[in-house]
C-alpha cells in the first residue's frame, strides 16, 4: 500500500525536484529518486529495516524496506534496534521508538493506513505545498519528522530540503535553495534562529512543536520578521493532535489550536485528552496499555477544550502536591517567565522535607540580567497565591533539552536531587 502510493507520487512528480541534501549537495528529481530506489540492491532478509541520520539514505532506506515488505523503525544514531519481534501485530509495517516516564524506551506498532493518514491529516491541516519544500533540520527519525518532513515527501510530493544542521547559517544557506520555504521546528530552535536574526524572509508557513512555544517567543518572532509560527500538538501515538491556524500571535500559551482534519478530541474522566481517529497507533509493544488501543490513545496531558480550541493545563505526572493542593508547574513557569529577567525556566516538585508535606517547588531559571531569589519569590507571590511560589531556586546557565529536543521534567528533577545529595554529602565531611 505504502509503496503503491509512492509510485504513484513519482510518476506524477516525474523531473520535479523531490530532495535536495544540502551536505552532499546533490540534488533528486521524483523520477531519479525512483530509479536510485529500484536499482538498488534488495535488503538483507531481514524483518526490520533501520534508517538513521539526515541524509538521502534514510529516505531510500524507507522506500527499499516499503517495496520489500519490511517493518521500518527510525532511529536516532547510537540507537540500538529492537531485538526481538516476537508478538508483533502481523499488519504492523512501522514502529516508532518512544522514551517511557520510567524504564527502556518502547515502541508503538503502526499499520500503512494509519501513517497514511496521519500524512493526510498533517498536509491538508497545515496546508502543505509542492511549491513550498520543507527545510528538514529536525530528526528524520523523531515522530515530528518523520512525519512533518519523510511522509509527505514520499505519499504527498513534498520536496524535501536536507540541512546538515540546525545552525543558523545553515538555515539561512538553505533558504537560498527555493523561492519560498515551509520551515518545522521546536521552541529552542526558533528562540536561536530569532536571537542570530536567521529567519529567512522566503518563510511562506514555520511551525513548532516538540515542546510548548510560550507566546513571548512566538510573539518576539512575529514582531522581528512578520512570521506567524504554528503552534502544532501531537504525540508519537498518534500523530498529529491539535493546530493553531490563526494567522496572529497567540495570547495564551495553553492554547495549541484546534483538532487536526479527521482527529477527534474528548476528556476523559481523568481531566486528560483522548484522541481517536484512522491516525491512532495499534499498540504499544512488547507490552501493551490499555490507554493505546481500539483506535483510541489516553493521553497523559491534562486540558480543555472551549469553542473548539484545545487547552493544555500540564501533565497529570508533573503535577505538584503542595500540601494536598496540586499545582500545574506550567502556571507558575508562565508567571516566573513574564518577569523581565527571566529568560527561560522549567519549575517540578521534589519531596519535601515532611510527609505530610508533599511536595515542594522547585524553580530552575536562566536569567538575562541580575535578579535574586526573594525577587523572585515576591514576584510570583504577587501573582498568583503564595503556597505556589517556589520554596527551591536553582540558577543555571541554560535549560538544556534531552535528545528528542524536550525539556525533561524527570531528567531534571533528578539532577537537582543529585546535587541536594553531593550537597549533603559535601556537608557532612
Amino acid at each position: 500500500m505504502l509503496y503503491e502510493r509512492w509510485l504513484a507520487v513519482a510518476q506524477e512528480g516525474g523531473s520535479e525536484l523531490a530532495l535536495h541534501d544540502l551536505a552532499a549537495d546533490r540534488r533528486w528529481t521524483f523520477a531519479q529518486l525512483q530509479e536510485v530506489c529500484e536499482s538498488a540492491p534488495s535488503l538483507p532478509g531481514v524483518p526490520l529495516a533501520l534508517p538513521t541520520g539526515a541524509n538521502v539514505e534514510f529516505v531510500l532506506c524507507v522506500l527499499r524496506a516499503w517495496r520489500a515488505g519490511r517493518i521500518v523503525c527510525p532511529l536516532e544514531p547510537g540507537q540500538a534496534p529492537p531485538s526481538d519481534l516476537a508478538g508483533l501485530p502481523t499488519n504492523c509495517v512501522h514502529l516508532k521508538t518512544t522514551s517511557a516516564t520510567t524504564g527502556a524506551p518502547r515502541c508503538i506498532a503502526f499499520t500503512a493506513s494509519q501513517l497514511i493518514a496521519d500524512a493526510a491529516n498533517i498536509v491538508s491541516t497545515m496546508g502543505l505545498r509542492p511549491d513550498w519544500p520543507n527545510l528538514g533540520v529536525i530528526s528524520l527519525g523523531h515522530s515530528y519528522g518523520f512525519s512533518n518532513l519523510v511522509l509527505p515527501l514520499l505519499l504527498h510530493g513534498i520536496p524535501l530540503i536536507l540541512g546538515d544542521s540546525p545552525l543558523p547559517e545553515t538555515v539561512r544557506r538553505a533558504a537560498t535553495t527555493a523561492p519560498f520555504i515551509t520551515l518545522p521546528g521546536v521552541p529552542a530552535l526558533w528562540r536561536a534562529w530569532v536571537d542570530a536574526q536567521a529567519i529567512p524572509h522566503n518563510v511562506k508557513l514555520a511551525i513548532s512543536a516538540g515542546a510548548p512555544l510560550s507566546e513571548k517567543l512566538e510573539s518576539q518572532i512575529f514582531s522581528r520578521s512578520g512570521i506567524k509560527v504554528h503552534n502544532f500538538y501531537g504525540s508519537s501515538e498518534c500523530g498529529g493532535i491539535a493546530y493553531d491556524r490563526t494567522e496572529t500571535p497567540r495570547s495564551d500559551a495553553a492554547c495549541v489550536g484546534t483538532p487536526l482534519e479527521n482527529v477527534q478530541l474528548s476528556i476523559a474522566d481523568d481531566g486528560c485528552i483522548a484522541v481517536r481517529g484512522p491516525a491512532v497507533g495499534l499498540t504499544y509493544w512488547p507490552q501493551p496499555e490499555g490507554r493505546l488501543r481500539d483506535g483510541c490513545f489516553h493521553t497523559s496531558d491534562l486540558a480543555e477544550i472551549s469553542n473548539g480550541q484545545v487547552f493544555l493545563r500540564g501533565r497529570a505526572s508533573d503535577q505538584i502536591n503542595v500540601a494536598g493542593r496540586k499545582i500545574a508547574p506550567e502556571l507558575i513557569e508562565r508567571v516566573l517567565a513574564s518577569h523581565p529577567s527571566v529568560a527561560d525556566c522549567l519549575v517540578f516538585g521534589v519531596p519535601s522535607e515532611g510527609p505530610e508535606r508533599g511536595e515542594k517547588v522547585v524553580a530552575c531559571v536562566v536569567t538575562r540580567s541580575s535578579v535574586s531569589e526573594s525577587e523572585l519569590k515576591t514576584f510570583v507571590s504577587e501573582r498568583s497565591p503564595s503556597w505556589q511560589a517556589p520554596r527551591e531556586w536553582w540558577f543555571v546557565s541554560s535549560l538544556q533539552t534531552n535528545e528528542r529536543g524536550k525539556l525533561s521534567r524527570a531528567e531534571w528533577r533528578e539532577r537537582f536531587l543529585a546535587r541536594q545529595r553531593c550537597d549533603s554529602r559535601t556537608a557532612s565531611d
